[in-house]
């Protein structure tokens, strides 16, 4: 068994915020591969299935960020998953938005979340870092992440940082971590490539507009 968990904060206070992308991230994953019938267990959020022959449990903690190894202790201990069979999906303030880095084990960084997880079941867990910034100075950071993704970012490189990361899915249960990667960074760079021609095309725009709607709509919903 894999076990994919998310970090974030439960409920729509926070469902937008730079802190939730972790949350978001599962429901992209969710809702491609498996389902959106989350259903309450181990103080979180979880749905399970199986891709590329992998039977995953992915788990959304609803202990608040703070606490997040609370619920991944949980299953952990209940199914006897090796930490190195965990990955976790969380926001990093010191990556550029839209970027996306892999590393095994290691320490939080100042994450409460990875350090709550790295207290319950050690620090040899895979880490997918999401990028959301940094604000600039130590003393923005926590209004920073507590604060929500602006309209531009929604509708641009966040929703296709969630697309990616559900089109290299297999590939990162699969452990090719490159492929998955690629997966991501080839999402953002069509973006990149095609937004002037997206700007003058009401067509591609309609497209645009209705594939971002499409997902947040999506990912609302399971927020409270």
């Amino acid at each position: 068994m894999l076990l994919i968990a998310g970090l974030g904060n439960p409920g729509s206070k926070y469902c937008m915020n730079r802190h939730n992308i972790g949350f978001m991230a599962l429901d992209s994953l969710a809702d491609s591969y498996i389902d959106n019938n989350w259903r309450k267990k181990f103080q979180g959020q979880i749905v399970e299935g199986k891709i590329e022959g992998e039977t995953v449990l992915l788990i959304k903690p609803q202990t608040f960020m703070n606490n997040s190894g609370n619920s991944i202790g949980e299953v952990v201990k209940f199914y006897k998953i090796p930490s190195d069979r965990v990955i976790v999906f969380h926001d990093e303030i010191d990556l550029a938005p839209g970027k996306v880095r892999i590393k095994s084990g290691g320490g939080h960084a100042g994450h409460n979340g990875l350090r709550s997880i790295i207290s319950h079941i050690g620090p040899d867990f895979l880490r997918i870092r999401m990028g959301i910034g940094h604000p600039g100075s130590k003393d923005l950071v926590h209004n920073y992440v507590l604060g929500n993704f602006s309209k531009e970012d929604q509708n641009g490189w966040l929703v296709d940082l969630l697309t990616g990361v559900a089109n290299g899915f297999p590939y990162l249960v699969d452990g090719n971590h490159a492929q998955f990667l690629n997966k991501v960074n080839l999402e953002l760079q069509t973006r990149s490539k095609t937004s002037n021609a997206l700007r003058r095309s009401d067509v591609s725009s309609a497209d645009k507009a209705k594939k971002t709607d499409g997902i947040f709509s999506r990912l609302s919903k399971f927020f409270g």
